[in-house]
């Protein structure tokens, strides 16, 4: 187990900034997971851990030592691709055993740790079949098995699941998982792809456009988001932008939504909201917004409705099965409570609600 530590990570191409300013402490047997939409700097930063890419600013410290000046076969990382990258001519077995070849250990040994590898990743049967015998879940798990061949410090895993189908991402998702933890690993993956970025991180790091949007747990990004990118980003957020006014009232696009907690501020905001997180009445009585349902759709195990609340402005409510369907057409209250808002400012910073007034005799 090695503990990672990134200080002000950055890397240019000319006067083009593609990462910047990344400061991350990775824990001994840590998975965390670098999430944002393509071309955020995920990769790269990836690349610059593993070598591939020098900085441009900053430092790598692997357990508390320096590794920026180190070549890439020389910093004690296993790797494991979208593409695979196994060797068509080598089989199984042979491209596991290809890093211990590499650093030369005996041939006993090799043995032993290809075969402890094999049966690590359930693949014994398969240890003479090349990779073009193999199914897709199963050279990804050829792939990891010669990154933990190696017994590396620790584990980079560039989008593993990308070239799956849907059927096999959650099956494999789940065995790299297993095995991080068994081996008590510190890794680092990179996804697009925020299902399984939930599914498998300790913590999270939600980039954009090269800088770092909020690192913390998947209940800290889904409850707590940092910035309306997050919000929008993580789960599915309505993101209503208006003017705050009179302490508790958002006025967006000619709609008035009257918020359920009270606020000091004033000026331009904007509110997020978890569809789960609000119910629709058909009664408008105490309702924090009014709007006509647009459309109503059963999937089996949620009802969505969309709900307009102005001529430019829907909102989409969510809630388990069974519960009411509104027809189109249907006037109706939206409610919500006051952990369900998360407002922000015009910079995107989070507005705290005011603290309720205390009486006193």
């Amino acid at each position: 187990m090695s503990r990672l530590q990134l200080d002000g990570l950055g890397k240019d191409y000319g006067a083009q900034s593609v990462v910047a300013d990344v400061t991350l402490d990775v824990a001994q047997g840590e998975m965390v997971v670098l999430l944002g939409p393509s071309g955020c700097g995920k990769t790269t930063t990836l690349r610059m851990i593993a070598g591939f890419v020098d900085p441009s600013a900053g430092e790598i410290r692997l357990d508390g030592a320096p590794i920026d000046g180190l070549p890439a076969h020389r910093r004690d990382m296993g790797l494991v691709f979208q593409s695979y990258a196994l060797f068509p001519h080598l089989t199984v077995a042979r491209n596991i055993a290809f890093g211990l070849e590499m650093r030369r250990l005996g041939r006993d040994a090799m043995a032993a740790r290809v075969e402890e590898m094999l049966r690590l990743v359930k693949l014994e049967p398969f240890a003479g079949r090349l990779p073009r015998e193999l199914s897709g879940g199963q050279q990804q798990r050829v792939a990891l098995a010669r990154a933990l061949a190696i017994r590396p410090r620790v584990l980079l895993l560039d989008e593993p699941l990308s070239n799956l189908d849907a059927s096999l991402r959650s099956e494999v998702a789940r065995d790299i998982r297993i095995l991080q933890r068994e081996a008590a690993l510190t890794a680092i993956m990179v996804t697009h792809d925020q299902d399984e970025a939930m599914a498998m991180a300790d913590r999270l790091v939600l980039m954009r456009e090269g800088r770092v949007e909020q690192i913390g747990t998947q209940e800290d990004l889904y409850e707590r988001p940092a910035t309306p990118f997050v919000a929008g980003f993580i789960g599915r957020s309505n993101i209503v932008a208006g003017r705050l006014a009179e302490r508790g009232r958002l006025l967006a696009d000619d709609a008035a939504l009257s918020l359920a907690a009270e606020y000091g501020a004033a000026g331009a905001a904007s509110l997020a909201l978890r569809p789960e997180r609000i119910a629709i009445s058909a009664s408008g009585e105490a309702a924090q917004a009014r709007g006509t349902v647009e459309l109503a759709t059963y999937l089996g195990a949620v009802v969505e409705h969309v709900v307009r609340l102005s001529p430019e402005l829907r909102v989409l409510a969510r809630a388990a099965a069974p519960a009411p369907r509104f027809a189109p057409g249907t006037q109706v209250g939206l409610h919500w409570g006051t952990e369900a808002e998360r407002l922000f400012d015009e910079a995107g910073r989070p507005i705290e609600a005011a603290a309720p007034v205390r009486l006193t005799a």
